[in-house]
């Protein structure tokens, strides 16, 4: 018996997962308007995957367990992104980058920000998210693998980087002694940005999930459009180029630590800030 993959209803999933995160993200603009702020984008970026998550698993008809585990995963990881940058910017106003959009726009801005902001990162939102869709499509191996296995502990991982990143970074701004500080104890002083690294990683995890099906290879496009972007365009490439300018003793940092994959210290490194 030959299998055969629609691959057109792949492809009708895939396109009203794109309505739906255009209607989402067109409904989180107007929201913006009225607060005036509109890095609540940034709140909804983990909240859209799982949106997304459980749509595929409503459309689709794949092997359940494999639907579960993915959104399962999605879910906490979504939910804890979403939730750690709510709390990270309440009361804060809006984002600096922002914010200088706003300035440089100035009364152009409430439509700008619906094309320059809440469009393009609800297309990247939907186009990451084609592994999501990949891994619960088919019904085939109609077990769990070893490379779904595989892929969730990839995901474990990441989501350590990221979740223990977070909060030692956290702990580090609480204390007044380190403003203006570098942080470098803990996955600090083995990466300058374990948050980031982590993030990529479990996405490289949904990825294995998605290969352990038919069809899956080819969705390589989204861990790596993600591995990108955190490296060279919205993640570490912008937030260096920041650092470097205001604190002077990062540019020490970056010649001791590795910028992104963990790895040890060049040189003797104090166990503090």
């Amino acid at each position: 018996m030959t299998l055969t993959i629609p691959v057109m209803s792949f492809l009708t999933i895939f396109g009203l997962a794109l309505l739906v995160i255009t209607g989402s993200v067109t409904l989180l603009w107007l929201i913006s308007l009225g607060l005036r702020d509109a890095s609540i984008v940034d709140i909804f970026w983990g909240v859209g995957f799982i949106l997304l998550t459980w749509f595929y698993f409503a459309q689709t008809d794949g092997f359940q367990e494999r639907g579960v585990l993915v959104c399962g995963l999605v879910t906490v990881w979504g939910l804890r992104l979403s939730l750690y940058i709510l709390r990270r910017n309440w009361g804060k106003g809006e984002d600096v980058r922002y914010r200088k959009w706003r300035e440089q726009a100035g009364g152009r801005f409430w439509w700008i920000s619906f094309f320059k902001v809440f469009i393009v990162q609800g297309f990247l939102l939907w186009l990451i998210s084609a592994p999501l869709l990949a891994a619960q499509f088919s019904r085939l191996p109609a077990q769990l693998t070893a490379l779904d296995w595989l892929g969730a502990s990839v995901w474990l991982v990441g989501f350590l980087f990221e979740t223990i990143g977070d909060w030692q970074l956290t702990r580090f701004r609480k204390n007044p002694a380190n403003a203006g500080g570098v942080l470098r104890s803990g996955l600090w002083g083995y990466t300058r940005h374990p948050n980031y690294f982590g993030e990529a990683t479990l996405w490289w995890g949904y990825f294995l999930i998605a290969v352990a099906t038919p069809g899956g290879l080819w969705t390589i496009f989204s861990p790596a459009l993600m591995t990108w972007l955190l490296v060279s365009v919205s993640g570490v490439a912008m937030l260096e180029r920041n650092l470097l300018k205001n604190k002077p003793e990062y540019l020490a940092y970056t010649q001791s630590t590795s910028a992104f994959v963990p790895w040890f210290p060049k040189g003797r490194q104090q166990n503090g800030y």
